[in-house]
């Protein structure tokens, strides 16, 4: 870890600023679920990309909280980083990767479709597509995103000694 200390990459929070650090992540994990949620059939790109950032935020809570680290450059690289340092779950960090590597694509896509001034929805149209996406979202929510929140939220409870509290993911 000392390279990426060394390099900005990450830090230590200081305890001052320490709740309001997890009690943000905490709301923001809660928040980009809900939204992944509430927009898996009308949208499911983003609901994708927010999916993905429920399990970042409910990442970066569990750095900050059990190792007062927080994440300075190259945000989701890093975290990811952090976690293959940290953690010998094999299963949480190929959950995570995936989710990354989901992010990416959806990202690209709707960076690539906002280039080619495609409509607003960033879909080619198509009912097809658009039926393809939500299947896509739901299966993400539900292969990816839930069980790597649950499986980082039972390694939150894990290090707080089996005490549930209010900085939890979900």
């Amino acid at each position: 870890m000392d390279y990426y200390f060394k390099r900005g990459m990450i830090t230590r929070i200081v305890e001052t600023e320490l709740v309001r650090y997890l009690n943000f992540f905490n709301n923001t994990s809660k928040e980009n679920l809900q939204h992944a949620d509430a927009v898996k059939d009308s949208f499911p790109r983003w609901s994708i990309i927010s999916g993905y950032y429920a399990m970042h935020d409910a990442t970066k809570l569990f750095l900050a909280k059990h190792f007062f680290i927080k994440v300075e450059l190259k945000v989701h690289k890093t975290t990811i980083d952090m976690m293959k340092k940290i953690s010998a779950n094999n299963e949480i960090l190929k959950l995570l990767e995936q989710g990354y590597e989901e992010f990416i694509k959806m990202a690209n896509d709707l960076a690539e479709a906002k280039e080619e001034r495609v409509k607003a929805q960033y879909y080619t149209g198509s009912e097809f597509m658009k039926t393809k996406y939500r299947e896509k979202a739901a299966q993400f929510l539900r292969d990816v995103v839930y069980p790597y929140l649950e499986k980082i939220n039972k390694l939150i409870i894990e290090k707080d000694g089996g005490n549930k509290d209010e900085s939890k993911p979900i």
